[in-house]
Parts: C-alpha cells; sequence; structure tokens
C-alpha cells in the first residue's frame, strides 16, 4: 500500500465545485453561425450520400470553420474541466438523422467511435423503453426513468446530444474525480491510499452477456503527474454477490462509503438541464455522470431521446496497467461487413432511431 504522505491533492481546473462553476458559465461552448452552417453543411452531405458510419474517416467531412473549435473541446477535456457544452445546433429545423450526422461527424474528428453493443451500433441512445427501476438488475441504466448513481462509462470520451428533453426533470449530473479524491485526502489520508488498490467490479451487472462475473480496476490512477477516476461503488457492492470475490474490509468500506458522501454533498456536482441540439463531451478519467429521474412525455415522438457516443482518443492517456473496464479488450469499430456486426444499425438514418425492443 502506498503511504499516505505520498499522496498530495490534485490542483488544476480538473479539480473544481460545481456551486461555483454554475456561477461562471465558461463550460458552454456557443457555435458561430459560421461553424453552424459548416455543420448543416456536411451533415446533409453524410444522410445524403448514406455512407456505411464503420468505413468514414474525418477527412470525409473536414472541418474549416469548426477545426479550432474541436481542438479547444479536447484542451477542456484533457487539461481543462474534463467537459464542455455544445450549443447553438438548430435541431428544431432537422430531421433526427440530419442531427445524428452532425453529431457523428464531430465525433469522428474528437476521437475514434466505439461499438456500444454486441451487435456493434457505434450510435446508441438513451431513450426509455421499460418501466424498471434501477434496483432490478436486469434493468439498463439508458432505458429507464429512475434517478442514477454517479459512475464512469467503457470509454475515454463520452458524449450526449440532445434531441428531446423530457417533460420534467432528466438533468445531467457531473462531479469532478479530482476534487473528491482531494477531499478523501484532506478528510482521511489513511484511506485515501485504497483507491489505488483493485477493487473488483460487477461486470455482469453492467453487461448481462458478460463473459464471467467480476474484473478489476483501481479507483484511481495517477502516472506522470496524470489523475484519472474510474468509479461507480454500486458495482464494487453487488460484485459481493459472487462468492468467489473476496469480501471488501472494513476499511474498503470505509473509503466507498467516503467517497459516495463526498460526491452527493451539497455544491460538488454541477447539473445542467439539456435543450434541443446541445451537446455534451466528456472525459470519463476526469468527471463522473449521473442524471436526475424524470417524466415523459406519453406520446414516443416526443420522449426524452439523446443519442451516445463512446469515443477513444488517439493519443492514449497515461493510467496505470488494467485500469478501468480494462475487460473489453476490443470495443474498435470492425470494418468488414461481414463480421458479427452485420446487424448493428450503420446508416444513419436507422441509427437515429432507438431499438424498441430493448
Amino acid at each position: 500500500m502506498m503511504e499516505a504522505t505520498t499522496l498530495e491533492p490534485v490542483t488544476g481546473p480538473a479539480a473544481w465545485r460545481g456551486d461555483e462553476l454554475s456561477r461562471k458559465q465558461d463550460w458552454i461552448y456557443r457555435l458561430s453561425e459560421e461553424q453552424i452552417a459548416e455543420l448543416e453543411q456536411l451533415g446533409s452531405q453524410l444522410v445524403e450520400q448514406n455512407p456505411d458510419l464503420r468505413q468514414i474517416e474525418p477527412q470525409d467531412y473536414p472541418l474549416t470553420a469548426c477545426a479550432d473549435a474541436v481542438d479547444d473541446w479536447k484542451q477542456r477535456m484533457s487539461r481543462g474541466h474534463g467537459f464542455v457544452l455544445v450549443r447553438g445546433l438548430r435541431t428544431h429545423l432537422y430531421s433526427d438523422a440530419l442531427s445524428a450526422a452532425i453529431y457523428y461527424i464531430l465525433g469522428l474528428h474528437l476521437g475514434e467511435p466505439m461499438r456500444q453493443n454486441e451487435l456493434g451500433d457505434v450510435i446508441d441512445h438513451v431513450y426509455a423503453t421499460s418501466d424498471k427501476s434501477l434496483d432490478d438488475p436486469t434493468a439498463l441504466s439508458a432505458k429507464i426513468r429512475d434517478k442514477l448513481p454517479f459512475h464512469s462509462d467503457s470509454s475515454d470520451v463520452v458524449g450526449l446530444m440532445c434531441l428531446r428533453p423530457s417533460r420534467e426533470g432528466g438533468a445531467s449530473c457531473l462531479v469532478s474525480g479530482a476534487e473528491i479524491y482531494n477531499e478523501i485526502v484532506r478528510r482521511r489520508p489513511d484511506l485515501a491510499p485504497l483507491l489505488l488498490e483493485p477493487f473488483h467490479w460487477d461486470w455482469k451487472r453492467q453487461d448481462h452477456d458478460a463473459p464471467v462475473n467480476t474484473y478489476t480496476s483501481p479507483i484511481i490512477s495517477v502516472v506522470d503527474g496524470v489523475f484519472s477516476m474510474y468509479a461507480g461503488s454500486l458495482y464494487v457492492l453487488t460484485a459481493q454477490e459472487y462468492p468467489e470475490v473476496p469480501r471488501l474490509t472494513k476499511a474498503q468500506v470505509e473509503v466507498l462509503e467516503l467517497f459516495d458522501e463526498i460526491t452527493y454533498e451539497p455544491g460538488m456536482a454541477i447539473e445542467m438541464d439539456f435543450r434541443p441540439g446541445d451537446i455534451q463531451w466528456l472525459s470519463n478519467h476526469a468527471a463522473l455522470h449521473s442524471r436526475t429521474g424524470f417524466l415523459d412525455y406519453p406520446e414516443p415522438q416526443r420522449r426524452r431521446h439523446l443519442l451516445r457516443l463512446w469515443l477513444k482518443n488517439r493519443e492514449p492517456r497515461p493510467m496505470v496497467d488494467g485500469f478501468g473496464k480494462n475487460v473489453v479488450q476490443d470495443r474498435s469499430i470492425h470494418r468488414d461487413a461481414g463480421t458479427a456486426d452485420s446487424q448493428g444499425n450503420f446508416r444513419i438514418a436507422v441509427a437515429a432511431v432507438p431499438r424498441m425492443n430493448d
């Protein structure tokens, strides 16, 4: 175990409090008319050409007006607060296919889109098709309306684009991993080193088709001065249901409880209500995300509907070996149309529509 005296608080813009950021609003990037026009033109081109989404590259849809913006967003995620909210797209004038095309083009320039399910879909949907509650082990968080706990996804970057908001609720919530860690170092330096040691995580609860029950990862990685966090104590706790998993020690339980206590303290997180056309880009290694519970409209065409992208950084982030959901060895796009991914939705008009049988 690392000595507690070797642990220092994280400094810089990655360590923030939500109540302070809410007053600044510097995490919002507003697109210019020129940038919007470029994205609408490129998105229309993608819709018209209707390529296989697995086959296209950033250079197929080159950015000029938005090139500096994409570089800015990358910097905000890697060296800034860890996220940015992009605002200004006129999705009320677009088809869902055009909205998805613009979103996918931006994602291509930010990173490498990843497969999000066993069918190979590269665009997924946060759209409630189930009335299950989160305490149902068969519930999928993207398909229900419950409040979600703070967690990390299985990618370097997660993007969410709002096509339609809910009738009530459904705010996006983010919290700084560095600030949580800093508070633990300040309050319980004796427990903080445990965060750098491996925990067992429930894989089956996250993916019902997982080949084994669990995987291991520390919660904190610090390599070459780069701080990363992988969190979501729910899956550490449910992993305890498997008899082969070692029991958590008293100290481990304490640090997990303190972690959650700090995460949910008033003022730690920032909440944002998505407007139609908003895109949130988030570094999974810098901030945890959740959402508040929500009420939907009864009509399917008016329901809360977010598009989701998982992106892999083209420039790898320095992290300890075995960090995060490392069991997912290959989420890369299978570009061969003859692979098992052939049942995925790879044409933009279809990829923009949620699967209703999930």
